[in-house]
């Protein structure tokens, strides 16, 4: 481009001497010379004009090939002028550069689309009036072909809501919402991500009640086994009007040993009947901190110690329910640090600023917890305790999901457990 810079300059420089002796030459009176001149001025102009065509036409060509998306052009140039080919050259490398980047985002755009396709999350791009701009595979399959996001998920988006329950065809389906706002080209739009938990729920609901019946049939034929053992031996005895003092013996033993464990499963099934029949909670304001006061009146204990909030929060619970949870949690935490030789659990109170909720944890740093066993903590009847019953952190969990809260578990053997409870 620079030698066709050149090239231009020196055109108009020879166009302007050129006229400038042809006005010498007229007021000389040169008439033959002036002519000649005249006629190499016209051939410097028109060459000029021609060359500049040239470029214009090249230019015209470059322009159309990107407007329309024509990227297979070249510039060939039939005449044998070396700046008219470097320019050509020039265009032809561009267009080729510019050829291959839409290539090449022709490629991301068809291995991202493909990519967001096959994902089980639906996902949207939507305008302020709601309107879908894009959806991939998942979402087509969730709302059809319209163009209008569903107003249920649109109230969901601006009230934050994080789960809803959306009716497709008749069907009940339970949808996690989340959204980002982005600005792309100077106007602000939504990507959404829509999952559908339905599945998830039922199978986690399936895989809970399977687990629960297994540990309930467990624990039942413990129970049944010896006492239908003893029945059977006590029932291929004859009785006479004399019993003798040693069969008699025997005799006392086994009923004595049908009470123990028919006590035993009557006890089990009553936790059990515990376990389902939690009352509704009644929820009253109480204060987090006076809440922790009156876990530390319970708990005199050096090893216990309690961290209020720098400021105090209010929470709308049933005070009763959650302090029977503080308590077991802190039970489990005293019996975790009993070969520990220097105890020490920690309640302590967090306010989460950024999603305006309390937390609370209990914290210990006893024996932990093996991590094969960790994810089943809070299946009832589960225990890894000798004399442990296996309902009381399954008895937290309820009472906080009843709460519309959750609980969750972090352990790391030899160093500790710290159990949280997130209020929402």
């Amino acid at each position: 481009m620079k030698r066709y810079s050149l090239y231009v300059a020196l055109h108009i420089i020879a166009i302007a001497g050129l006229s400038v002796l042809a006005y010498k030459l007229y007021e000389a009176q040169l008439w033959f010379s002036l002519l000649l001149v005249c006629l190499l001025l016209t051939a410097t102009g028109t060459h000029l004009y021609t060359m500049q065509m040239k470029y214009l036409r090249m230019v015209y060509r470059l322009t159309d090939s990107i407007r329309f998306d024509d990227t297979s052009q070249s510039f060939p140039v039939q005449v044998k002028n070396k700046v008219i080919q470097e320019v050509s050259e020039e265009f032809s490398s561009v267009l080729k550069i510019f050829r291959n980047r839409m290539l090449d985002e022709e490629v991301k755009q068809q291995y991202y689309e493909n990519l967001l396709g096959k994902v089980d999350t639906a996902l949207l791009v939507i305008d302020k009036e709601g309107n879908i701009e894009w959806m991939n595979q998942t979402a087509i399959s969730l709302f059809s072909t319209s163009k209008q996001i569903p107003q249920d998920i649109l109230d969901a988006i601006k009230s934050n809501s994080q789960i809803i329950t959306h009716t497709k065809n008749g069907t009940i389906q339970e949808i996690t919402v989340s959204s980002t706002s982005f600005i792309a080209q100077g106007v602000e739009k939504l990507l959404i991500s829509l999952k559908d938990i339905q599945s998830v729920l039922e199978r986690n609901e399936m895989e809970a009640w399977q687990k629960l019946i297994r540990v309930l049939t467990h624990e039942i034929m413990n129970s049944i086994t010896p006492i239908i053992s003893l029945s059977e031996t006590l029932s291929e005895r004859e009785l006479s009007e004399s019993v003798v003092e040693k069969d008699y013996a025997v005799m006392l033993q086994a009923m004595q040993t049908i009470h123990r464990r028919s006590k035993g499963l009557l006890s089990f099934v009553e936790n059990y009947r515990r376990l389902t029949r939690i009352p509704q909670p009644q929820l009253t304001v109480v204060s987090v901190n006076g809440l922790l006061a009156d876990i530390k009146k319970l708990y005199s204990d050096s090893a216990i110690e309690i961290i209020p909030l720098a400021i105090d929060k209010n929470l709308e619970i049933d005070r009763t329910q959650i302090e029977q949870v503080l308590i077991n949690l802190i039970r489990n935490a005293k019996e975790a640090c009993a070969t520990n030789t220097d105890p020490h659990i920690v309640i302590k109170a967090v306010y989460l600023q950024d999603k305006k909720q309390v937390e609370l944890s209990v914290e210990d740093n006893g024996e932990g917890i093996l991590p094969e066993v960790l994810d089943k903590i809070f299946i009832p009847f589960y225990t890894t305790k000798a004399s442990g019953s296996g309902i009381g952190l399954s008895l937290c969990k309820q009472i906080l999901a009843l709460h519309n809260s959750r609980i969750r578990a972090q352990s790391e053997v030899n160093k500790g457990s710290v159990f949280t409870i997130s209020f929402r």
